[in-house]
């Protein structure tokens, strides 16, 4: 299989998976914003690729937990990382690169440091997803629907929390440059709400 049938393969399988439909968006974003950040390095474009449009196959209805508890309790990066390898196999991705590809959806999230450069594209393009308009967007999409969003301001301290917290996480150049207007778009949203009453 060549590269742009295993890509096809991963993006339509994420399409047909992505429940609610609405996460299906975050997976071309964030891939061109590693793009975006990796323009010049030397890093595996093909386990970017494969890491960005797996990482968060956890999250999604069909491969979660639906049960309250066990939602709360349950590690999508785990699953995901668990059912990467097979998923690759099946789409003809190179198997050499699979193990790369798994480390770099475990070290997507915020609290973690990549120790390759795969992983820090994924993790730094994941970080500036929570910044901006996009996470205001997705995060409103779960109010009421996420065990952690039931009210407004549950969102609103979530988005206040990224806006504090993320910006300093950023370690490359493009990155810290994208997240500027960013910033500025979350901070003017949290600020009107504030003053809107919605907190």
């Amino acid at each position: 299989m060549s590269q742009s049938d295993f890509r096809t393969a991963l993006t339509d399988y994420i399409r047909a998976q992505a429940n609610p439909v609405d996460k299906f968006s975050h997976q071309p974003r964030l891939y061109e914003l590693t793009r975006l950040i990796g323009a010049g390095l030397d890093y595996d474009d093909d386990v970017v690729f494969a890491a960005v449009w797996l990482h968060d196959l956890g999250v999604f209805i069909g491969h979660r937990p639906e049960e309250p508890a066990a939602l709360a309790a349950w590690d999508c990066v785990a699953y995901a990382m668990r059912q990467t390898p097979a998923l690759l196999t099946r789409f003809g991705f190179p198997a050499a690169k699979i193990p790369a590809v798994v480390e770099a959806i475990r070290t997507h999230q915020p609290h973690f440091e990549p120790l390759t450069p795969e992983g820090q594209l994924v993790r730094e393009a994941d970080l500036l997803e929570q910044l901006g308009a996009a996470i205001i967007l997705r995060t409103a999409c779960k109010i009421g629907r996420d065990t952690r969003f039931q009210t407004f301001p549950d969102a609103l301290r979530s988005l206040q929390k990224n806006a504090d917290t993320l910006p300093a996480l950023l370690k490359l150049p493009v990155a810290q440059k994208l997240a500027e207007p960013r910033l500025q778009v979350l901070r003017a949203f949290l600020a009107a709400a504030a003053e809107e009453g919605c907190a």
